[in-house]
């Protein structure tokens, strides 16, 4: 069987010790706080450093990856010969999908026999991560690249996503939000509660008074979207772990006790815009559903 990697980008906001222990390569973003750039390594550190400058009022930006950084990453990875299955944010939240497509054309005319996948996931922060580790998990059980790449084809979909925002200025300093205009509230306590259809873009479904409240319909909503069996869920937040605890607890008495559920904090360049304060899950579905 022909060896392979599975390799991500930092926008899966999985820990970078994880990454590290199963051995996936991982191609980082960049953000940049007054005129200071700094990589997104899925450390910690950089986690710490975005969101006090965020608390404190200042607007970071990131900055996509190009297309030679691309090149080189793949390049590396594909040199031995191994396959390489590359997983990123998906297209519709993020130029730089393209800048890897351009980038695998340059790497075909140096190596026309590099066999590098690059998939549109449809997926965002820990959703790709839930990908990225499902795609993991079966390469060491055993399973070829092939099977591997057939699975996330047909389950990438299957990755309900829903998220609270605690402030809507982030997002709509970023441009993220498709219909920021319809969903801004007057008052400081509204919360926009935001999904991803099928085309992977960031909808904001509806604006809920309150935090607490916002919280209670986001389980719900997840609840109703949510696969009945063999699911798994993940929780992300930015800067309030207590919160995502709480949230946790809550959702834990919804499911059967075995229902695997795990607690990540986001990495800057997704955390720069949605801002601190934000909860957000993914779990399986069979059909993602406003």
């Amino acid at each position: 069987m022909k060896d392979y990697v599975i390799a991500t980008a930092s926008t899966c906001d999985l820990d970078q010790a994880w990454l590290q222990e199963h051995n996936v390569p991982v191609i980082s973003y960049t953000f940049e706080i007054e005129g200071s750039v700094s990589e997104d390594n899925c450390t910690d550190a950089a986690k710490r450093k975005i969101f006090k400058a965020m608390r404190d009022g200042i607007f970071p930006n990131t900055s996509q990856i190009t297309t030679y950084a691309y090149y080189e990453f793949f390049r590396n990875l594909a040199e031995d010969g191994k396959t390489v299955i590359f997983l990123d944010m998906d297209k519709a939240i993020s130029s730089s999908y393209g800048n890897s497509l351009n980038a695998l054309e340059q790497l075909k005319e140096e190596m026309p026999a590099a066999d590098v996948r690059i998939i549109d996931t449809r997926c965002i922060t820990i959703g790709l991560g839930l990908l990225v580790r499902k795609a993991v998990a079966m390469k060491e059980d055993g399973k070829t690249a092939d099977e591997v790449t057939a699975w996330i084809e047909a389950n990438k979909m299957k990755i309900a996503h829903r998220f609270m925002i605690d402030d809507l200025q982030w997002l709509r300093h970023g441009g993220r939000l498709s219909n920021a205009s319809a969903i801004v509230g007057t008052l400081l306590a509204i919360k926009p509660l935001i999904y991803i259809p099928d085309d992977g873009t960031l909808v904001a479904y509806a604006k809920v008074h309150g935090r607490k409240k916002a919280t209670h319909q986001l389980l719900e909503d997840t609840l109703k979207n949510a696969r009945k069996e063999n699911n798994e869920f993940v929780i992300t937040h930015s800067d309030c772990p207590e919160d995502a605890v709480k949230f946790m607890e809550s959702l834990k008495e919804q499911l059967p006790e075995e229902t695997p559920v795990s607690i990540y904090e986001l990495g800057p360049v997704i955390g720069c815009h949605v801002g601190p304060g934000f909860l957000g899950i993914v779990c399986f579905t069979d059909e993602r559903k406003q």
